[in-house]
C-alpha cells in the first residue's frame, strides 16, 4: 500500500448451506467501517460434493455478488463451517517450544477419528497471559527473596561478629546456605498449557483455496465461523457466552469462553427443517408454511400459547442447547456457569423465540447485533438490522484484520 493510497479494507465471505454472504470493512480511525455488503441464495452445498462444476458455480456466485454490492477489495477471510472442523480443549505441562508441537500431535490422535495427515492442525494456548503473570509473579518473589536473604545475610553476619568476631569466616557460609536453600527450593506450582487445537480436513480447504482462485480473490485467512461470530457478536466482553446459530439448514451452538470458542457443535437442524414441519402438519405449500412461521412464531410467550407445530421442530435444537449447558460443565470448573445465550442466523428472529427460550431455560436470552463495533450511515440501521443475524459471521470475518 503506497503512502497516500486509501485505508485498507477487507472482505469477509461466508459460504453457508443455502447462501452466501459477504461483507466489505474498512480501517476508519481505528474502527471498522461498512463499505458495502451482499447475499444471495445458492443451491449448492460447497460440502455435498467435490466436482470442479460446483466450485465454479460457487465462485461466480461470489463474482456476481461482488459486482453488484461494488467490492472494492480483493483481500477476503473466510469460515470453515463450524461441523466440518474439529475444536476441542487439551492440557499440557510447560515444555520448551520446540516440544510441544510433538506433543499436540500426540494428544490430537486421542481425539481426531481419521488419521492426521488428512488434517490441518492449528493451536493456541489460552492462558499464556495468565501464565506469564504468573511467571513474572514469581521472578518478583525471588527478588524479593534475596532482597530478604541479603537482609538475613546482613544481620546474621552482624550478629555473629557481635558474638566473636573470630568466627566470622564460619558464619558467612552458614549463613549463605540456609538462605540459597529458599531460593532454589522446587516450585509447588502446577499450572499447566490449556490449549485449543482445531483440526480441518484438507480437502476441504483445498477446495476453498480453489474458489477463491477461480473467482480472483486473494484469500488471505480460513477460520472457523466460531471465532467470526465471537468478534461480530461479543467483542471484548469476557463473561462467558452461548452463541446459537440457527441457519437454513444446520444449528451450531458454541460457547465462547474470554473470547475464546471452547466447545463447538452442530446438528442438521435449521430454518428449512421448521418450514417443511410447518407444511406437513398443516398440509399448506412451502410460502404460506414459511409466513405461518414469520408471522406466528412462538408468539405469546408462554408454553401453552406456543404452536405446538413450531415447538415440535425446535426440540431438537433446544436438547442440543441443554446437551451443551451439561457438556460445558462436565468439562469446566466446579463454577462453570454460562451467562447468557445469544442468537443469530436466519431464524433467529422467529417471533418471540428469545423470550420462549429464556423462560424455558432460565437464562438471558438476545439476539445479537454484529453491525454494534461497526460505523455504518443510521438511514442503513433499518435494512441492516433486517440482514443482521444472517450477516454475522462475514461481519466478524471481515473484522479480523482491523
Amino acid at each position: 500500500m503506497g503512502l497516500f493510497s486509501s485505508s485498507t479494507s477487507y472482505l469477509g465471505i461466508d459460504i453457508g448451506t443455502s447462501s452466501i454472504k459477504m461483507v466489505e470493512l474498512e480501517n476508519y480511525k481505528n474502527q471498522a467501517k461498512l463499505k458495502t455488503y451482499g447475499y444471495a441464495d445458492i443451491a449448492i452445498n460447497v460440502l455435498s460434493s467435490s466436482i470442479d462444476k460446483n466450485n465454479q458455480i460457487i465462485a461466480d456466485y461470489i463474482v456476481d455478488i461482488a459486482q453488484k454490492s461494488n467490492v472494492q477489495t480483493r483481500q477476503v477471510v473466510a469460515a470453515l463451517p463450524t461441523f466440518s472442523v474439529f475444536n476441542f480443549i487439551i492440557n499440557l505441562p510447560p515444555m520448551p517450544k520446540k516440544d510441544l508441537s510433538s506433543a499436540i500431535k500426540w494428544e490430537a490422535k486421542k481425539f481426531i477419528p481419521v488419521p492426521l495427515e488428512e488434517m490441518i492442525l492449528d493451536w493456541k494456548i489460552l492462558n499464556k497471559k495468565k501464565l506469564k503473570k504468573t511467571d513474572k509473579k514469581k521472578e518478583e518473589d525471588k527478588s524479593l527473596k534475596l532482597e530478604e536473604t541479603k537482609e538475613n545475610l546482613s544481620d546474621e553476619l552482624d550478629q555473629s561478629i557481635k558474638e566473636a568476631k573470630a568466627d566470622i569466616s564460619s558464619a558467612r557460609p552458614k549463613a549463605t546456605l540456609k538462605n540459597e536453600d529458599k531460593l532454589i527450593r522446587p516450585s509447588t506450582d502446577n499450572s499447566n498449557y490449556r490449549i485449543l487445537l482445531t483440526a480441518a480436513p484438507k480437502n476441504l480447504v483445498a477446495r476453498y483455496i480453489d474458489i477463491f482462485k477461480r473467482a480472483k480473490f486473494n484469500l488471505l485467512s480460513l477460520e472457523t465461523e466460531a471465532f467470526a461470530l465471537s468478534r461480530s457478536l461479543i467483542g471484548n466482553d469476557n463473561s462467558t457466552v452461548m452463541i446459537v446459530d440457527i441457519g437454513a439448514t444446520t444449528a451450531d451452538i458454541c460457547i465462547i469462553e474470554e473470547g475464546v470458542p471452547i466447545l463447538n457443535r452442530g446438528i442438521d437442524t435449521g430454518g428449512e427443517f421448521i418450514t417443511k414441519t410447518i407444511m406437513n402438519s398443516l398440509n399448506i405449500n412451502q410460502d404460506r408454511a414459511e409466513q405461518f412461521k414469520r408471522d406466528f412464531g412462538l408468539a405469546g410467550g408462554g408454553f401453552k400459547n406456543v404452536p405446538d407445530t413450531i415447538q415440535k421442530s425446535l426440540n431438537s435444537i433446544i436438547n442440543e442447547i441443554k446437551y451443551v449447558f451439561e457438556l460445558y460443565q462436565r468439562q469446566g470448573k466446579g463454577n462453570s456457569r454460562i451467562d447468557k445465550i445469544v442468537l443469530t442466523g436466519g431464524s433467529a428472529f422467529l417471533p418471540s423465540l428469545p423470550e420462549y427460550l429464556a423462560e424455558l431455560l432460565n437464562i438471558q436470552v438476545i439476539i445479537g447485533d454484529p453491525w454494534d463495533r461497526i460505523v455504518y450511515p443510521l438511514d442503513l440501521k433499518p435494512a441492516l438490522q433486517e440482514v443482521g443475524p444472517r450477516m454475522s459471521a462475514a461481519v466478524g470475518l471481515a473484522m479480523r484484520d482491523i
